[in-house]
């Protein structure tokens, strides 16, 4: 139901995905086009996603509008490719802004850039 939507922001949401690692990036999305594809305003459009190195860590079952969302980010290689690197965070409020947060946690970075360092 939402996923030709999800498809049409795919790739500015792969672009943030990669820039998260500098600090949250938002998207403002057109609410029309929720609207039009769900079952009204009452549809409760608010969420959160979390990604653990490629895969979905929480229950989003109850939400379809998550759901559409996360197959499509998993179906795109690229984006994956970018969620299989990290933690992220998907967070849809209710004024329709799209929030990407990098979560990894630093320990790992800084392990990663010292290994990197002592090659």
């Amino acid at each position: 139901m939402y996923t030709y939507i999800w498809n049409k922001y795919l790739p500015v949401v792969r672009i943030l995905l990669k820039k998260s690692s500098g600090g949250d990036q938002l998207l403002s999305l057109n609410r029309d086009d929720f609207e039009r594809a769900g079952t009204g305003r009452k549809a409760g459009y608010k969420f959160t996603i979390e990604f653990t190195e490629g895969k979905v860590s929480n229950v989003i079952s109850g939400s379809d509008l998550a759901s559409h969302l996360a197959a499509a980010m998993l179906e795109d290689a690229a984006t994956k490719a970018v969620l299989q690197t990290g933690h992220f965070q998907v967070i849809l409020n209710t004024k329709f802004q799209l929030t990407i947060k990098n979560t990894t946690p630093q320990a790992l970075e800084t392990v990663s850039e010292q290994a990197s360092v002592s090659e």
